[in-house]
């Protein structure tokens, strides 16, 4: 086994920091990764169309575009690149917007670098897991609704939709355990790779989104139904699976 099993994945690291950027494309480098650096939104997409990577880092607080544009022009094109989003700010609001836009992770500036490392990892070994899970199972319905999992695209009743890459992944896991009970920690270190220490309100956010979508009711759901104290359970019907 090499020291690191996901060396020589490309990453996109955008930051305008200068001290910053060039100690996180050194620290990468050793642990393997081929680096490629952008100081500013414009030449992060630039780069971003003209080499394939595997994993994005990018900070919120960029010059002539912001991260949270950069991220929604990168989903547009591949809804399943991992992004991780770098962010000085704590507000929950701007954590929301991040994860509507479709980042599938935070970190809150300064950090420790073992933790960004780990985060890395984390998010290039579930990406690697939902490859694989999809390619045996790309397709899954359930009453009026459907899911590619391979290429993100929905149909709710009538709706036709995209879904970001994480809500994905949150759907998948609750398909792969139909009418069985997942916690929120559970989903935290399944799907988020991190561990249950972390504030579970992520979960809960990726879940009403999904009732948003699928419940006629997302008051009372028929599929994503909340068990007290304990957690979530999907509930479909054996026919319906």
């Amino acid at each position: 086994m090499n020291r690191n099993d996901f060396a020589g994945n490309r990453i996109l690291l955008v930051e305008d920091e200068e001290s910053l950027a060039v100690g996180l494309e050194y620290n990468l480098s050793e642990e393997g990764y081929a680096v490629m650096l952008a100081a500013d939104g414009r030449k992060a997409l630039e780069i971003y169309a003209a080499h394939p990577c595997d994993l994005v880092i990018l900070d919120i607080m960029l010059p002539y575009m912001d991260g949270f544009q950069v991220a929604a022009k990168m989903r547009e094109t591949d809804p399943q690149i991992p992004i991780l989003m770098l962010t000085a700010r704590t507000g929950l609001a701007d954590r929301l917007k991040g994860l509507e836009i479709g980042a599938d992770d935070y970190i809150t500036k300064p950090f420790h670098l073992d933790e960004l490392l780990l985060r890395v990892k984390g998010m290039l070994r579930r990406k690697q897991w939902y490859q694989k899970t999809s390619a045996a199972n790309p397709v899954f319905c359930f009453g009026p609704h459907s899911i590619n999992f391979q290429n993100l695209q929905c149909r709710a009743g009538k709706n036709e939709f995209t879904l970001t890459q994480h809500e994905a992944m949150v759907l998948k896991y609750f398909t792969d355990h139909v009418n069985t009970i997942v916690t929120r920690h559970e989903l935290l270190e399944h799907v988020w790779q991190i561990r249950s220490e972390v504030e579970t309100r992520t979960v809960d956010i990726f879940v009403a989104r999904l009732r948003k979508y699928f419940e006629a009711d997302p008051k009372n759901p028929v599929f994503f139904k909340s068990i007290r104290s304990a957690g979530y359970m999907f509930c479909v019907e054996p026919d319906n699976q």
